[in-house]
């Protein structure tokens, strides 16, 4: 492939990554799974599953894979309509303790309510719940009308679960079925693909359920359906013998990827599996960068004064809700709660405002009967603040120190730095405001290149500008504006 066209699909998949983004950042993306998400975890495909039994049978499940559901059929059949070997083999392919792959954590970590699969195996959950969310799942009609209230996520599990074997929808006879025995889960499936936006990950769309579900979605609504995203891997030259196969086998791709336009469904291409790590963990960090997390706190106010220094923080509280952005917080001692003060007065200027999108304030925990166990607890505290934003803001960062006498450097802005940085953050510290926050600024234009690989010019120059010494604290607002437009459109 030539630099160009890799360049352009690589600038593709970028505009692909922000679209998807701004849906997460409005709750409106819903995650559909298939086998190829479970596939990079070690877990066998379907025609590695069925291929002793396909021995059987004199045949070759390789040779199956469009026909794989029949071949689960005629093993049953074989066995005289006895499927026991078919769930035992689901058992032994799908151990319930098995790690959830880097795919399954990213797509966890985002805000994500709605999960769908085909999947028998318990990862997505699994991720959730290391992710400290409230999972509800659903395998059949059943367990529809009773839900969490407190649930974070909804995991549909439109095949079953490996908990219950004997249920999971394998066969022919199962997919026939389905319509009659599961109607609750179809129409569940109709109504999210109706108001939300779908991406289909690790799908081959061969199922004929959800074949029949997104038909009917299209005959409702005609031309007004939403659309929806899938990714695939384009077909290599590697995988084939010849150079005849792959040409044939990339027509039949591309005629693919235009027929699932008729469902408004469109193809995310990508050349290597990789890349689709690559790409979820893009929608991650674009999605959390309408996020600012503000690090920062104050003891000595010094030269400016606390009424100079509370001003400015308000400012920047009210700075950052003009511009959109959700304040993310811990509340720092003398920082904390100017720049809520700033930003909900300038949040009740504002029509139909909503709090929640705009603050996610978490003061910090002060007592704890052991201190070691308050050590972890703030760590896991500022992890999970940290990890809820996409830009991080340095402000100020002196504490009063333990035995009296002058302020102290705030180590704690130290361990948020480098949280912020290990979870993918631009790092803006005003080195103007002093403290900690200098030390960083020096820190951050001193390997500059490793904190913004991109090299920006126009984010060093404001680095800089932000890192010089003023008299008036509110001459930094221009430019700390002017960092958070310019991120965005990094």
């Amino acid at each position: 492939m030539n630099k160009k066209l890799k360049a352009q699909m690589q600038n593709n998949l970028d505009n692909y990554a922000k679209v998807l983004a701004k849906l997460v950042r409005n709750r409106e993306l819903a995650v559909f799974a298939g086998a190829g998400l479970s596939a990079g975890v070690g877990f066998v495909d379907w025609a590695s599953l069925l291929k002793p039994f396909a021995t059987e049978l004199g045949l070759d499940s390789a040779k199956e894979r469009d026909n794989l559901v029949k071949l689960a059929q005629f093993s049953v059949n074989a066995k005289g309509g006895n499927r026991h070997h078919l769930n035992q083999a689901l058992i032994e392919a799908f151990p319930v303790l098995a790690k959830p792959g880097q795919n399954h954590e990213i797509l966890a970590k985002m805000p994500i309510s709605t999960y769908w699969t085909t999947n028998y195996d318990t990862l997505i959950e699994t991720a959730l719940r290391k992710e400290r969310k409230a999972v509800d799942i659903k395998w059949n009609d059943s367990h529809l009308p009773a839900s969490n209230a407190r649930r974070d996520a909804v995991v549909y599990k439109m095949h079953g679960d490996i908990g219950t074997p004997n249920e999971a929808v394998l066969t022919r006879d199962d997919y026939e079925s389905y319509a009659h025995k599961h109607p609750g889960l179809i129409n569940a499936l109709l109504g999210d693909l109706t108001v939300k936006t779908f991406l289909f990950v690790g799908f081959s769309f061969t199922d004929p359920n959800l074949d029949h579900v997104l038909s009917e979605v299209r005959q409702r609504y005609q031309k007004s359906t939403r659309e929806h995203y899938c990714i695939l891997r384009r077909v290599s030259r590697k995988d084939f013998n010849t150079t005849a196969e792959h040409t044939y086998a990339t027509a039949k791709q591309d005629l693919f990827v235009k027929d699932l336009q008729r469902f408004n469904i469109t193809a995310i291409m990508v050349t290597e599996y990789a890349e689709i790590t690559e790409f979820l963990g893009a929608v991650d960090r674009y999605s959390r960068r309408d996020s600012v997390f503000v690090s920062g706190s104050v003891a000595d106010y010094s030269p400016w004064g606390q009424d100079m220094v509370e001003d400015f923080l308000r400012a920047v509280g009210e700075l950052l809700v003009k511009k959109k952005k959700r304040i993310v917080s811990g509340l720092g001692v003398g920082v904390g709660n100017s720049i809520v003060a700033g930003a909900v007065e300038q949040a009740y200027t504002q029509d139909h405002v909503n709090l929640h999108s705009l603050l996610e304030v978490r003061p910090f925990p002060q007592r704890s009967s052991v201190a070691s166990d308050r050590d972890e607890i703030w760590a896991v505290y500022r992890f999970e603040l940290v990890r809820a934003a996409g830009i991080a803001l340095f402000l100020f960062g002196n504490k009063a120190a333990p035995a009296g006498g002058s302020a102290v450097s705030a180590t704690g802005m130290r361990a948020e730095f480098d949280l912020a940085y290990q979870n993918g953050l631009f790092m803006v510290p005003i080195g103007g405001s002093g403290s900690m926050a200098e030390d960083l600024a020096r820190e951050v234009l001193g390997n500059f290149e490793k904190y913004y690989p991109s090299k920006d010019k126009e984010v060093r120059k404001i680095l800089e500008r932000l890192n010089a010494k003023k008299a008036e604290l509110k001459d930094y607002l221009p430019d700390i504006g002017a960092m958070i437009d310019r991120l965005m459109d990094l």
